[in-house]
């Protein structure tokens, strides 16, 4: 007997966070029922812990968050106020940002403007007003992302209550075996720069990507065209060579398999926390609709393949066929053909097991989705008070990235008062897209390459090869606020400014 939607979505939630309840446990998939959490009086705890994963059957000892009931994500009923301790069970100093959020510049979650890092058995508490949205929580200092300390954030609403959708959370991310710190000296070997030095420059400026080198990939392109891609040139799309690439935790050598009810509403939360990978999410036969991205809902935008650069979230509504089924949500890695990604299946139905390779090859992530996205929500129509131009510099030999030509002890700031409807201009003078993700506000895309468009609000923008992207945000949350590259390797390598309220 076919449960009435209602009941088979909390029946299975609630059996979903038995099964998966204990140390190592993600419950996150189905999220459990509204209602559940604390109405906004008692504070929520969070855990940052070493942990012990397994990945294609090898173990591995990584950084983690989780409840104390064992769920990795924190999911706020709707009107809940943030209300988190924050407990730091490491043998090093760390600390969280709050991605998507919008609190007290002091509770942003970096050290850079003196908050201090929490030192192995300090614990912080954390109250602000929630901004809804599917979100997502992780360590800002050095490399510790890259060893997975980052979770997802939830933030429901009213609304998604009332669609009556079961709810599918999946946190993408990159793996290494190796020491994140390991990988960034080897990429920043001074014998990279002298094989650079040797060398042609592309585009006269810019030294290319030398194919076949450990640790980096790029791709053939033939001038750029419409959706950001370049064109007769060297792009280069990784940094990075990964051991494996995660969804929820786990590969599809031994993938999340979620039951989902015939013929039901299906929300998608789809995070990509890689530290220094883009993806194509893939529904197969499935079409689906973009309801929202960065947590801000959009218009309606249909397909069945989207692209999701490193610290964006996109949430999409699938309406799953009336007969029995298996459905793979695989995101594919950019240029690549590596692949993750969980299984949606009804009762009953055998799970055959998937390879880690596409058939294909992936392209890049170009800025052609970005066109068509639009806010639901715009910002006001108003007059610009102060504009900027940021560039985007570096390259992969040497190893090293910047903004005009900086890194983050010589920064230029970019200084706003107050009430400011702001500007920025991203110009990309490199040979690597970027995602660019400011703290603290959420911005609107407004123009690419000079012409303008009213597109969707963002608080992470990619930013093709030689390119130029602007985004426009009221200056309403006074502070300091960090402004980088969300390439966990270029952060680190020094492209990372802050805006400033004077």
């Amino acid at each position: 007997m076919l449960l009435p939607r209602r009941k088979f979505l909390l029946t299975s939630a609630v059996a979903a966070t038995a099964a998966l309840a204990g140390p190592g446990a993600w419950g996150v998939s189905s999220l459990p029922p509204i209602g559940s959490g604390n109405g906004g009086s008692v504070r929520r705890r969070l855990l940052v812990e070493t942990r012990s994963i397994e990945v294609n059957g090898r173990a591995a000892t990584m950084f983690g968050l989780r409840q104390p009931d064992g769920t990795r994500a924190l999911l706020l009923d709707p009107g809940e106020r943030f209300l988190v301790d924050l407990h730091n069970g490491l043998s090093e100093p760390t600390i969280v940002h709050w991605h998507g959020q919008s609190p007290p510049s002091d509770q942003d979650g970096v050290s850079e403007f003196g908050v201090p890092m929490l030192r192995p058995g300090e614990r912080r508490s954390y109250d602000f007003v929630a901004r809804p949205g599917t979100h997502w929580m992780h360590s800002h200092s050095g490399l510790q992302p890259q060893k997975l300390l980052a979770a997802p954030l939830i933030v429901r609403t009213s609304d998604d209550v009332r669609a009556d959708a079961q709810e599918v959370t999946i946190f993408l991310e990159d793996f290494l075996f190796r020491d994140p710190a390991e990988v960034m000296a080897a990429l920043q070997k001074p014998e990279r720069a002298d094989q650079a030095a040797m060398a042609s420059p592309v585009g006269g400026s810019t030294p290319q990507g030398m194919p076949g080198k450990p640790g980096m990939t790029g791709m053939n392109m033939s001038g750029m065209n419409m959706s950001g891609q370049m064109t007769g040139m060297k792009m280069d799309l990784n940094d990075v060579d990964f051991d494996a690439y995660l969804a929820n935790d786990r590969t599809l050598d031994d993938p999340e398999v979620i039951r989902v009810e015939r013929g039901g509403k299906v929300r998608l939360r789809i995070i990509n926390g890689a530290a220094s990978t883009n993806f194509h999410v893939d529904l197969g036969t499935l079409q689906g609709t973009v309801a929202a991205v960065d947590g801000d809902a959009v218009q309606p935008l249909t397909g069945s393949r989207f692209g999701l650069a490193m610290a964006q979230r996109i949430d999409i509504l699938v309406d799953l066929p009336k007969g029995a089924g298996v459905w793979p949500i695989l995101a594919v890695r950019e240029g690549e053909r590596q692949q993750t990604g969980v299984i949606l299946a009804t009762g009953g139905m055998n799970v055959r097991k998937l390879s880690g390779t596409a058939v294909e090859q992936a392209g890049a992530v170009s800025f052609d989705q970005e066109l068509r996205l639009s806010a639901l929500e715009p910002l006001a129509t108003r007059p610009v008070d102060a504009k900027f131009m940021l560039m985007l510099t570096g390259s992969m030999q040497p190893y090293s990235w910047g903004i005009n030509g900086k890194g983050w002890d010589n920064r230029d700031t970019v200084k706003v008062r107050a009430g400011q409807r702001v500007t920025i201009t991203f110009h990309n003078t490199t040979m690597m897209s970027h995602p660019m993700h400011l703290h603290g506000h959420h911005f609107q895309v407004v123009a690419f390459n000079g012409k303008a468009f009213q597109g969707a609000m963002r608080d992470t923008v990619i930013v093709p090869a030689m390119a130029k992207v602007t985004v426009a945000f009221d200056a309403d949350n006074a502070g300091r606020w960090l402004m980088h590259c969300h390439n966990e390797y270029h952060q680190a390598a020094g492209m990372m400014t802050e805006v400033a309220y004077v």
